[in-house]
């Protein structure tokens, strides 16, 4: 998924609605910033999910810390659940069991600061990474970007290295009513298609009452009703699938 993204925000009455800062009592604007879930399929020279594939299990309580005296050096922490447990890890570097709970164990293990890995990306925008899990060759991540403009900057670092899928996005609370965001990727759009929307967009084809008909816009397009009905269905089919989340993502 690019960073050539469109961003719908589904409200109560089912229309699609902007991301501008809105009122509410006790505030003159609610914050900005947005609630990113990501998964990143197989990243590789990640000891994290290295472990979990290694191990058949799921890792998760993953922490990190860096000693002042050598802030080039990062050690991390994790939590493995596994059926059984490997002697050790093929891995690089290796984690080594620090305590273990009977029905999960604590790894650790060093790395070099700037090595290059999914969690480095979203720092590099200072957003800390706030949840990191791992299911198999599966990394999960959730972070927090300061607004729709940052969001973007960080899903297209990821996106030009990685097998990303934003799996959820949350914007703050809207007078006490939880936002869900959907990042539509317009890759999925073919040239066509997204100049049909733009192009009845913009003569007003979606408004009510119309400012244009199916007719005035095929015109202006120089294509015949018939073939400017069909890239709009198919251009509208994609969208829902995206934002209804029905389609094969």
């Amino acid at each position: 998924m690019g960073s050539d993204n469109l961003a719908a925000d589904a409200g109560d009455d089912g229309r699609t609605q902007g991301l501008g800062a809105s009122a509410s009592i006790g505030r003159t604007a609610m914050p900005s910033g947005i609630r990113a879930e990501v998964k990143i399929e197989d990243p590789p020279d990640c000891v994290v999910t290295g472990a979990a594939v290694e191990a058949s299990g799921t890792v998760q309580s993953v922490s990190k810390s860096t000693n002042p005296d050598a802030p080039e050096r990062v050690t991390e922490e994790f939590m493995l659940e596994a059926e059984s447990y490997p002697d050790g890890f093929d891995l690089d570097p290796e984690p080594t069991e620090l305590f273990s709970y009977g029905s999960s164990s604590v790894y650790r293990f060093e790395r070099e600061l700037g090595r290059g890995c999914p969690c480095e990306v979203i720092e590099g925008f200072d957003c800390p990474v706030t949840n990191v899990r791992a299911r198999g060759a599966s990394l999960h991540l959730t972070f927090h970007a300061p607004d729709m403009e940052g969001l973007q900057s960080i899903i297209g670092a990821l996106t030009a290295e990685y097998d990303l899928d934003v799996k959820r996005l949350l914007q703050s609370q809207q007078e006490h009513d939880e936002r869900n965001l959907v990042f539509v990727d317009r890759s999925q759009l073919t040239d066509r298609q997204l100049e049909v929307l733009e192009t009845a967009h913009r003569m007003g084809y979606f408004e009510h009452p119309k400012r244009a008909n199916a007719g005035e816009v095929a015109a202006e397009l120089g294509i015949t009703g018939t073939t400017f009905t069909e890239h709009l269905a198919a251009a509208q089919t994609k969208l829902l699938d995206a934002i209804l989340e029905t389609g094969t993502r």
